[in-house]
């Protein structure tokens, strides 16, 4: 089955909360480094999407794409827009999720494809994203044309608190009238 990338609106984050909030939960559970602390509640995770993502979306500074096969919700990434006067050429990539099921399927590929295209669309020409150093999502940005910037030592704490890690900064330019 082909995986489908679609943009989510605000209507649209409401209407998949459940399951968002259950790829959010299930992938922290699994180790994803993604801010959050383990467990995550159903409560806390549907507060994310419902109070911290979709009113950005609706305002506008944030654009979030999910990932769809078989029918089911599978994976998610977002694109953050609000930049600081002086950076109106860069985006962020954010939350970057695939469900731990769901992996090796070429998901998170194809969601790094779609947001790419989509910053190119706004007219960005550079594109950061942070990711936890050694992480498994780490030579999918390199594949997709990331480079590295730099890493910071002790940045943030595993989800299960146990041990803190260090965090890589990522950076890609978008060439005008180029592919993703």
């Amino acid at each position: 089955m082909e995986t489908q990338i679609l943009e989510l609106d605000g209507p649209a984050i409401e209407a998949n909360s459940a399951a968002l909030s259950r790829i959010l939960i299930d992938s922290v559970a699994d180790g994803a480094a993604i801010s959050f602390m383990a467990p995550v509640s159903a409560h806390e995770a549907a507060r994310f999407w419902l109070e911290t993502v979709r009113p950005e979306v609706e305002a506008g500074r944030r654009t979030v794409f999910g990932a769809r096969r078989d029918g089911a919700l599978i994976g998610t990434v977002q694109l953050l827009t609000a930049m600081p006067p002086n950076q109106p050429h860069r985006c962020e990539i954010a939350k970057m999720i695939v469900h731990p099921q769901a992996r090796r399927l070429g998901t998170g590929r194809a969601l790094m494809t779609r947001v790419l295209e989509h910053a190119r669309a706004l007219g960005k020409t550079l594109v950061t994203l942070d990711t936890r150093t050694g992480d498994v999502a780490e030579p999918l940005y390199a594949s997709v044309g990331f480079e590295i910037a730099g890493t910071i030592p002790d940045y943030a704490f595993d989800p299960d608190g146990r041990a803190r890690h260090a965090t890589t900064y990522m950076y890609r330019r978008l060439e005008e009238g180029a592919s993703a």
